[in-house]
C-alpha cells in the first residue's frame, strides 16, 4: 500500500474542488430559500431539497451509521462522504432557486441604478 503524502491529499482535494464548492453553495442558499418558500415568495416548492437535508441531518443524528463512529476515522469519513453526496445534490436542485434570487436581484439593481 502506497503511503499516504501531502501531496496525494492535496491533488485529490484538488481534484474534488468542485463537490466542496457545491456543497458550500447548497449550505449557504437553503436557508434562505428556505425563508423565501415559507413567506411565500419563491415558488415552485423544491421538495426534493427539502427532504434530502432531512434525510442529511437525521444522518448525522441517527445512532446507526453505515460504518459505525467507534472506528474513528474511517466510521466518520463514511459520514462526511454520504453528507457530502447528499448536499452535492441538494445543489442541483437548487438551481431553481438559484436562477429566480438571481433574477429578483439583478431588477432590484437595475431599478435602484441612476438613469
Amino acid at each position: 500500500m502506497a503511503r499516504l503524502s501531502t501531496w496525494w491529499l492535496f491533488r485529490r482535494l484538488k481534484t474534488r474542488l468542485w463537490a466542496i464548492k457545491r456543497i458550500g453553495r447548497a449550505l449557504a442558499l437553503f436557508l434562505p430559500m428556505t425563508r423565501d418558500v415559507l413567506r411565500g415568495d419563491f415558488r415552485p416548492i423544491p421538495w426534493s431539497a427539502f427532504g434530502m437535508m432531512a434525510l442529511a441531518l437525521a444522518y448525522l443524528v441517527m445512532p446507526f451509521d453505515l460504518i459505525p463512529d467507534f472506528l474513528v476515522i474511517i466510521g466518520l469519513v463514511d459520514d462526511v462522504l454520504i453528507i457530502g453526496w447528499l448536499l452535492n445534490r441538494i445543489d442541483q436542485r437548487l438551481s431553481d432557486y438559484r436562477a429566480w434570487k438571481d433574477e429578483i436581484c439583478n431588477s432590484t439593481a437595475s431599478h435602484h441604478s441612476p438613469s
